[in-house]
């Protein structure tokens, strides 16, 4: 297999997916990029997660983040996965006001489950989540009491974007969705966790003439949201975001309507492909991962925290199966800057360079280091192997390009090779099959491999 090959494959993983281990890696280059592609937009295809150890090993309050990431990790389907993070940041929904774990975890599931279908049936399902509701106060959305808060984020941050739509349309959005509401779970204690289920009051429908994007009907939530799927201009804010996510940041998207995406030709492809499809996502997700523009993006965005915490847990091996102890990874997301299930607001996180602050630029580096530094790991003990494999004695720049491969591959610039270098020729040749000193050579690659994903280039995804 080339080097190019491999390098495509493990961008393609890194951004469809939460990275690999060196094993998949090749498995993945050996079916070809355009079979893995197409295997993964199709998630079906996938043998699921066992639901029951899922819930024996990580159930209770504080494992609802733990069993997402524990999916991250393991899923059969990762993409399915990295599609309910994205529509998590587009639809952000935060836990600090709902105060309902299993609601924000319901919705998590739910964005698994029709994520990568069409886009009429996404937002259906999110006009009816329990969760999106109470967040939105559409539960106070009531006739001749209308609550446009809902109606407002749908067109502005959720489907069209500013610009795209007039606040007469906002009022008619939300005379739509008058009556849509949730009942009551079952309290708390001393029961525990139930499900809020989405409620259609008919008594608080409003039934009146609205007029929304040209169309004039008695129009329900139903009907706005198939006349907002049609609309081109869906089409190019649900592009941009898959955009932005997949291939290469964006600016932050309130300047979106005196922005210019950095790719318009881009843009057009997938907003294309989204028009000729109906709106089917794994369609256009297709056309993004089998496109050019997608395939020369390497090394183009930096790794959301959820992204360097999976990333760095699956080049270290740990947890392929469950076990307790997952918990602490959900933690650190939190630190870096992005707390899962609890967005800071509607708009979701600020991505990008916002990432890497100087607080949080530390946060991301010390957890890298400490969790590379334990050569038990089944990830580290492989990058050991595959090193003493590669020869008795490694040069020192042998050394560093094969350490840069295996952990990547990871392209740096010349400034990073020039410390690593001057590192690895400290001690000289690194000879692995020197039994006498094999603790001092593991803990050599150890320290290369701390100081690799303490880079900058290592930020990058």
């Amino acid at each position: 297999m080339s080097a190019n090959d491999v390098a495509l494959m493990a961008h393609l993983m890194r951004r469809a997916g939460f990275g690999t281990t060196r094993t998949e890696l090749e498995t993945y280059v050996e079916k070809g990029y355009e079979n893995v592609v197409d295997d993964l937009v199709h998630p079906e295809r996938g043998t699921p997660i066992d639901e029951d150890i899922l819930e024996r090993y990580f159930g209770g309050e504080g494992g609802y983040v733990g069993i997402w990431i524990y999916r991250m990790l393991n899923s059969r389907c990762p993409l399915q996965e990295k599609m309910a993070l994205f529509w998590h940041h587009v639809f952000a929904t935060g836990l600090g006001k709902n105060q309902h774990i299993l609601a924000s975890s319901n919705q998590i599931d739910m964005l698994r489950r029709v994520g990568m279908g069409q886009m009429r049936d996404i937002l259906l399902e999110l006009s009816k989540d329990p969760a999106m509701i109470f967040w939105l106060d559409n539960n106070e959305n009531r006739k001749g009491e209308p609550n446009e808060n809902y109606g407002r984020e749908l067109l502005e941050l959720f489907s069209l974007g500013v610009g795209n739509y007039s606040e007469d349309d906002i009022k008619s959005c939300a005379l739509a969705f008058t009556g849509w509401t949730f009942g009551q779970p079952i309290p708390l204690y001393p029961h525990g966790y139930y499900s809020p289920p989405f409620l259609f009051d008919e008594e608080e429908h409003d039934d009146c003439e609205k007029t929304f994007l040209g169309h004039t009907g008695n129009l329900n939530g139903d009907d706005i949201v198939d006349i907002i799927v049609e609309q081109p201009a869906c089409a190019r804010f649900i592009s941009r975001h898959l955009y932005n996510f997949f291939v290469a940041d964006e600016p932050q998207v309130p300047s979106w309507n005196v922005t210019p995406p950095q790719d318009p030709d881009a843009i057009e492809t997938l907003s294309d492909a989204f028009m000729e499809s109906d709106g089917n996502i794994s369609h256009v997700l297709g056309v993004l991962f089998n496109s050019d523009f997608f395939k020369e993006a390497q090394f183009k965005k930096v790794k959301s925290p959820t992204e360097l915490v999976t990333g760095i847990v699956k080049l270290v091996g740990a947890f392929q199966g469950p076990q307790p102890g997952i918990g602490p990874y959900a933690s650190a997301t939190q630190l870096m800057g992005q707390k899962l299930m609890d967005p800071p607001t509607v708009e979701g996180w600020h991505t990008g360079k916002e990432w890497i602050d100087g607080g949080l630029l530390t946060a991301r580096v010390n957890f890298a280091v400490r969790e590379v530094s334990d050569t038990s790991k089944p990830g580290i003990q492989d990058i050991i192997t595959r090193l003493k494999n590669n020869g008795d004695s490694l040069s020192p720049e042998a050394f560093v390009d094969e350490c840069l491969e295996l952990t990547g591959p990871l392209t740096i610039g010349d400034t990073t090779r020039e410390y690593l270098t001057q590192f690895a020729e400290a001690n000289g040749e690194l000879n692995l099959a020197d039994d006498d000193a094999a603790e001092e050579n593991q803990a050599r690659v150890v320290s290369m491999l701390q100081l690799i994903v303490a880079s900058r280039e290592y930020q990058l995804g």
